[in-house]
């Protein structure tokens, strides 16, 4: 016998993708390119066969812009809560950036959030630096003895977090009283 498939129509189609995508949104804070790359891996694990590419990335779409305006979807949000969140955990600017720009927010979204960050505070690199040196105990939170021996260690620890080589090296001069002074006002 060979066996019968069922063919689903357009509709039914569109709300098994919006309920795929609210499921999703529930679950977890996406972005809007994660949102569309996870509603296309869930159609192309489903057996639709009477649907075409084209037709499929416009029913994304089409959920897509229905959960933006609904505000389930907010890139602007989004960026801005991650990168407050990071800067809590003292990631650098360039590494926000660079998450962001992973995740698929647009540049002006970036550009926006990046700004309000500089607005806030001119050197964040800098506070966020320190925040490093004192989560890993590295360059002014060593002990003294130790800091010269790994002074090149630490310098590229803070370059792999996204630090300048400026803000490393004013970071690693810093004497244990300025640090102690710093990290109180933190």
């Amino acid at each position: 016998m060979i066996p019968i498939r069922n063919k689903k129509s357009l509709q039914i189609t569109v709300t098994e993708m919006r309920n795929f995508a609210l499921t999703y949104v529930q679950k977890y804070a996406p972005t809007k390119q994660q949102l569309k790359t996870y509603l296309l891996k869930k159609y192309l694990k489903t057996s639709i066969f009477n649907l075409k590419k084209e037709e499929v990335t416009n029913l994304i779409n089409l959920v897509l812009s229905d959960l933006e305006k609904s505000k389930f979807i907010n890139d602007k949000f989004y960026s801005e809560s991650k990168a407050k969140s990071m800067i809590q955990r003292g990631s650098s600017i360039n590494k926000i950036r660079n998450y962001l720009i992973g995740k698929g927010i647009k540049n002006e979204f970036i550009k926006e959030t990046i700004n309000k960050i500089n607005d806030k505070n001119i050197d964040q690199d800098f506070f966020s630096a320190i925040k490093i040196c004192k989560k890993k105990r590295i360059g002014p939170a060593r002990i003294e003895d130790n800091r010269p021996l790994f002074y090149k260690k630490d310098i590229s620890l803070l370059a792999r977090n996204g630090f300048d080589f400026e803000t490393s090296k004013k970071v690693m001069d810093l004497k244990k009283e300025e640090y102690n002074k710093i990290i109180n006002l933190l």
